[in-house]
């Protein structure tokens, strides 16, 4: 009689034999973990279920066989250096097996080495979610609350004391309650469920990280109220499922296309792993949207108000239609029935001093669907500081926010998100109207806003509670 404990097998365990998730690959294992339980070795178990055969690897297609559509003009010698990596870098993403068409907005600039999707980029696949393309602020978005009229000073002492940015979460006894219906959904999914997701998920939860992030409080032109618009993304959470997503990716990219970039690797959406993965960004949606929401909330019941109107939009992010992927770094999904919450209104925010635009979508053809989803940059944030020169942050400030409240969370100023280190305003939205990708309905004109500021990294503070996203 075998007394020999059963061997112990699991997907891991496939994997490291040859196998590769998608169809079948339950099956497989169930039959492996069946022959396992009756006292079959190894060698009879992968006699007994062998790999199948891989696919036929991809080739890496011609460029000029994928349609890229501009939506990008230059009118100085930066934009003009700018217009060009933008074009030579999609050229080179375009050549990736899976796409069959790309765009690229006017708030469009690099955002990585040659062949990664820049801001403002759009990308269309077959078959394929590329966690690249959506990168690490995976749902980044804006909200905007019609709060009615209301002092806006009031708004911003308020949201002031409310709001967090900067790397990490919450500190216990200031955290906002995360649903248990969400808490679940997180937990059901392989993405999403474990510990220390879950932990990221509660603690991050009414935050809104650093860099371009902020809190913004203006008047609308057309109704004279007061709105505050906030901007971010899913913070810790997508950060998390990106990495994930992202080792996923490179292990299918290894089968199926060893030319293609490792930014571009994707996960195949008929794959079971690729449809976990789909539903994991449903829900990390879910979570980005109740944390613009919790924000808004706290805002409105410290003022005891009654908000007129709320909606919202994302602009990193993948989206089904047609059959087909679109996945829109920086730019703004302008059809009206992209998400079952999708009001057909685009919010496109400029840079601190100028209005946050209240835009209907128009659903152009030549922009793949998509509407920019802000002003964008010319050049590095690096770049700006030194064009800068011996100016200190004070004068700048002072120079380009007149009469505007502008508060930095960490205390110091972060010169890098000043007006001058974005395209002009007025260049984004003469190009919105000239490529027919939406039509302004509202500006909101700024009174004021809060970003993170020049905040010291976390190992310097002592911080421990999460990364920067």
């Amino acid at each position: 009689m075998n007394m020999t404990a059963p061997m112990e097998i699991d997907g891991k365990v496939l994997i490291g034999w040859g196998h590769m998730p998608g169809p079948g690959f339950g099956a497989m294992l169930d039959r492996a973990r069946a022959l396992a339980a009756q006292g079959d070795d190894e060698a009879a178990i992968r006699a007994a279920v062998p790999p199948p055969p891989l696919p036929e690897e991809l080739s890496l297609q011609e460029a000029a066989t994928v349609p890229l559509h501009i939506s990008l003009d230059a009118e100085t010698q930066d934009e003009a250096e700018n217009r060009e990596r933008v074009i030579d870098t999609m050229r080179t993403l375009v050549r990736t097996p899976t796409v069959v068409a790309a765009a690229i907005m006017p708030d469009a600039c690099p955002a990585g080495p040659l062949g990664t999707i820049p801001v403002g980029g759009i990308v269309s696949t077959r078959n394929a979610i590329h966690p690249g393309m959506h990168s690490p602020d995976i749902c980044c978005s804006v909200m905007m609350t019609d709060l009615g009229p209301v002092d806006p000073g009031a708004v911003l002492d308020a949201a002031s004391g409310i709001t967090h940015f900067g790397a990490g979460g919450r500190d216990q006894g200031r955290r906002f309650t995360l649903s248990l219906d969400l808490l679940d959904a997180f937990r059901a999914n392989p993405f999403l469920g474990h510990q220390k997701m879950l932990h990221t998920a509660q603690a991050h939860m009414g935050t809104q990280g650093d860099g371009n992030h902020f809190l913004f409080v203006g008047r609308s032109r057309a109704t004279g109220h007061t709105a505050l618009v906030t901007h971010h993304g899913s913070r810790g959470p997508g950060a998390q499922l990106y990495r994930a997503g992202v080792e996923v990716a490179e292990r299918w990219r290894r089968h199926l296309s060893p030319e293609t970039l490792r930014q571009n690797a994707w996960i195949p959406t008929d794959s079971d792993e690729g449809r976990d993965y789909w539903q994991a960004l449903q829900i990390i949606r879910r979570w980005t949207k109740a944390n613009h929401n919790a924000i808004h909330q706290a805002v409105t019941e410290t003022l005891r108000l009654t908000p007129v109107e709320r909606f919202w939009n994302e602009h990193n992010f993948v989206f089904e239609r047609d059959g087909l992927y679109h996945h829109g770094k920086g730019a703004t999904p302008a059809w009206g029935s992209y998400a079952d919450d999708a009001t057909g209104k685009v919010l496109i925010p400029l840079n601190m001093a100028e209005p946050v635009l209240v835009a209907r979508g128009r659903d152009a053809a030549h922009a793949l669907g998509f509407a920019p989803h802000g002003a964008g940059r010319n050049m590095s944030r690096t770049e700006h500081r030194r064009r800068m020169g011996d100016a200190t942050p004070e004068a700048l400030l002072a120079a380009e926010t007149p009469g505007l409240d502008i508060r930095f969370s960490g205390g110091r100023i972060d010169v890098s998100e000043l007006p001058s280190s974005y395209k002009r305003a007025s260049s984004v939205v003469e190009q919105i109207g000239r490529y027919g990708l939406a039509d302004i309905e509202d500006y909101i004109d700024p009174v004021g806003c809060i970003m993170a500021g020049d905040m010291p990294p976390p190992w310097m503070s002592g911080h421990r509670s999460g990364r920067r996203s």
